[in-house]
C-alpha cells in the first residue's frame, strides 16, 4: 500500500506509476555512469549530508551548515510531511554523491511566485564531494533525471528548479542540461532563477 509521500508524488490515484518513489525509477545512464536516486534514510545517511552541507561552498546556498541536528531537522519535514517533498541520495556507480529533493513544485510556496501548471515537478541539488564539482558532472545528472522523470510521470509537463542567481555554476549546469531560464523570482529567502525543463521543447 503507498504511503502519503507516494500517493502526492504520484499526483493521486491514476496519475503516473503506482507508487512513484525514485528508487522504482531505476539506473540512468549517463557519460559519468550508472545513476539512481534512493530515498534519504536517517539515521543511516545523517553523518554524510551533515558534512556535505557544512562545506562552504554548499553552505552558502543551501544554509543548514551547522550540527547534524540542523540536516536531520530538515529531513525530517520531508520524510515525515505529506509527501510534497521527497529527499533522496544520488548515487553514481553505487557510491552516494549527491543530494536530490524531488518536490511537487505546483503544492509547493513556490507555485505563488510564478504560473505553476498541475503537476509541476520541482528539483534541488547539491554535488557532495568537491572533487564532484566543476567537471560537468551536475549537467549530465541533471539531463538523465529530468528525462527518466518526465518519463515516469505522464502527466507532468515541466521540470522546474529555482537555484539562487548568484550559484552561477547551478544555473549553468541546469542550462548545459536542456533546462531555459523563464524568469528571475523575488523569492522570500532569494533571488532565483526559475528554470524550466519542457517536455515538449520551448520555441526559440
Amino acid at each position: 500500500m503507498s504511503g502519503p509521500v507516494d500517493r502526492l508524488l504520484d499526483g493521486g490515484p491514476g496519475v503516473g506509476g503506482p507508487v512513484d518513489d525514485p528508487a522504482g525509477w531505476g539506473v540512468m545512464a549517463t557519460a559519468a555512469g550508472e545513476f539512481r536516486l534512493r530515498r534519504a534514510r536517517l539515521p543511516a545517511d545523517l553523518g554524510l549530508l551533515t558534512r556535505w552541507m557544512n562545506d562552504p561552498e554548499v553552505a552558502a546556498f543551501w544554509e543548514l551548515a551547522g550540527p547534524s541536528a540542523v540536516t536531520e531537522g530538515h529531513l525530517r519535514r520531508q520524510l515525515d510531511g505529506d509527501g510534497r517533498s521527497l529527499p533522496c541520495l544520488g548515487l553514481l556507480d553505487d557510491t552516494p554523491m549527491s543530494y536530490w529533493e524531488v518536490y511537487r513544485a505546483d503544492l509547493d510556496p513556490l507555485a505563488a511566485h510564478y504560473p505553476a501548471r498541475p503537476h509541476d515537478a520541482g528539483l534541488h541539488l547539491l554535488l557532495g564531494p568537491a572533487a564532484s564539482r566543476g567537471r560537468g558532472l551536475g549537467t549530465a545528472l541533471l539531463a538523465a533525471l529530468a528525462e527518466r522523470l518526465l518519463r515516469e510521470r505522464p502527466h507532468c509537463e515541466r521540470v522546474v528548479a529555482e537555484p539562487d542567481v548568484r550559484n552561477r555554476r547551478s544555473v549553468r549546469a541546469f542550462r548545459r542540461a536542456g533546462f531555459r531560464l523563464a524568469a528571475e523570482l523575488d523569492l522570500p529567502d532569494k533571488q532565483a532563477a526559475l528554470m524550466v525543463r519542457d517536455r515538449t521543447p520551448h520555441p526559440a
